[in-house]
């Protein structure tokens, strides 16, 4: 049963009745799930009263701060008015508002907007389209992707089959598409010895060679740009991404970028691929969206791959993909309201001063013993633990280090999630200098409290 020392009912009815994510549940029958009643800027804050920081964007999701004022506004408006209505043959003010925007915010090839409900299906859009794409315009052989080691795009079976991450796909292995793996940019452990502030991606290699072997074959390359997320906020230079596009216009393949957790302001930026004027045939988007309060994606392409699938409807060129709750108008209000909210006031400049913040008083990580490196792109950072840090030597996972350290974050008011060994910090972007440095801080001595025992 359930370690329950304050007698909540509540949570002895999750035991019974819930199924968290990503989770092993026997945790919980020790030590139970955090019990929040409510949300208040960048915190959390629980049925007794107590604050945690949310230094991860509830699952880097949340731009501004949780129970926003303008967003609760749009949200309560939009309710007022229509909470949803099918999206085939029917079409409505917020959706049609979002789409403009986006495109007039996106780099200008990108005319289209198929949307749906989270970020694995904005990926499985961009996948089903590029298959269909390439079978609907004469080159059938075309039906593999490549996708880089420590990727993750998802957790449906088609995003599951470009991720490389075992952890996620390795069980569903024998019924996955078969795509073509990669080895990636890993700057921490580079094997070429090299910087990423001065390298010239010479790690593109793998990718350069894989490329020209099945160039006949291959439909696209599906990435995370700048940051590979759940690898543990892995970070490389743009240069890459460059060399990407350079090698997929001499194939014919397709980028698909997956922009999920980086876009909106992550990276300083409102997307990777404006900031460094890079053209992407895809564009997935999701999470920050609608600044957390609802579950929307969007999956952007050009003009060319949407003529692919106009014709006479005897054709049967259309796209069929649906989902019951697409272009939701509460989740594109929201939307609309996030995205005004990134472009007045100069916000994303207001950005950069943070972002510099953040990488000094991160700095003080390096010094820890157990810290092999420190690592940061704009509003996100993240410090690698390390058993030695000569030999780089990580911890091994039964030790759990990670989980140890949420559970002192928990103590000291502040909730992180980490991945693995690695400690990292998404938060929303209306944090405070001030709360920069207690984040770090109490990252700090959570760190000292678990692995100086």
């Amino acid at each position: 049963m359930l370690d329950n020392p304050k007698n909540d009912p509540d949570l002895d009815r999750d035991l019974r009745a819930v199924w968290h994510p990503c989770t092993q549940m026997k945790d919980h029958a020790s030590i139970p799930p955090l019990l929040i009643e409510r949300g208040e800027g960048i915190y959390l804050i629980d049925r007794d009263g107590k604050r945690y920081m949310d230094v991860i964007s509830s699952w880097w999701v949340n731009l501004f701060g949780h129970n926003h004022p303008r967003l609760n506004a749009a949200l309560k408006d939009q309710a007022d008015r229509m909470a949803h209505v099918m999206f085939a043959g029917v079409t409505h003010s917020p959706a049609i508002d979002l789409a403009c925007s986006l495109v007039d915010l996106t780099p200008s090839h990108l005319t289209r907007v198929f949307f749906s409900d989270n970020g694995s299906t904005s990926v499985e859009v961009a996948l089903k389209m590029s298959l269909q794409y390439w079978q609907q315009t004469g080159q059938v052989e075309r039906v593999r992707f490549i996708h880089l080691s420590g990727g993750y795009h998802g957790e449906t079976l088609g995003a599951l089959s470009v991720c490389g991450i075992d952890l996620f796909r390795e069980k569903f292995e024998k019924v996955l598409m078969e795509n073509i793996e990669v080895t990636g940019p890993d700057c921490f452990r580079c094997p070429y010895n090299l910087r990423p502030e001065s390298c010239g991606a010479e790690c593109f290699e793998p990718m350069e060679k894989t490329l020209a072997e099945n160039a006949k074959t291959v439909a696209g390359v599906v990435i995370e740009p700048l940051v590979q997320g759940a690898a543990g906020m892995k970070m490389y230079p743009p240069v890459y991404l460059k060399k990407l596009e350079d090698a997929c216009a001499s194939t014919g393949a397709h980028t698909i970028y997956d922009e999920v957790a980086v876009a909106f302001g992550r990276t300083g930026a409102l997307f990777v691929c404006g900031e460094h004027g890079l053209s992407p045939t895809f564009l997935c988007l999701s999470k920050g969206i609608t600044s957390g309060y609802l579950p929307l994606a969007a999956t952007l392409t050009s003009e060319e791959i949407f003529q692919a699938f106009y014709g006479e409807p005897s054709s049967m060129k259309l796209f069929i993909h649906s989902h019951s709750y697409t272009a939701n108008p509460l989740a594109c209000a929201c939307a609309n309201e996030t995205i005004t909210m990134l472009r007045e006031n100069n916000f994303l400049e207001t950005l950069q001063p943070k972002i510099k913040y953040l990488g000094e008083v991160g700095n003080r990580l390096r010094e820890l013993e157990w810290c092999g490196e420190f690592r940061q792109t704009g509003m996100i950072a993240a410090m690698e633990l390390v058993r030695d840090k000569k030999s780089r030597e990580p911890f091994p996972p039964e030790l759990r280090v990670g989980y140890r350290i949420y559970l002192e974050g928990l103590k000291r008011g502040v909730f992180m999630r980490p991945l693995g060994n690695v400690i990292y910090f998404i938060p929303p972007l209306i944090i405070m200098e001030k709360e920069i440095e207690t984040m770090i801080d109490a990252a700090d001595e959570s760190i000292r409290a678990v692995l100086k025992k």
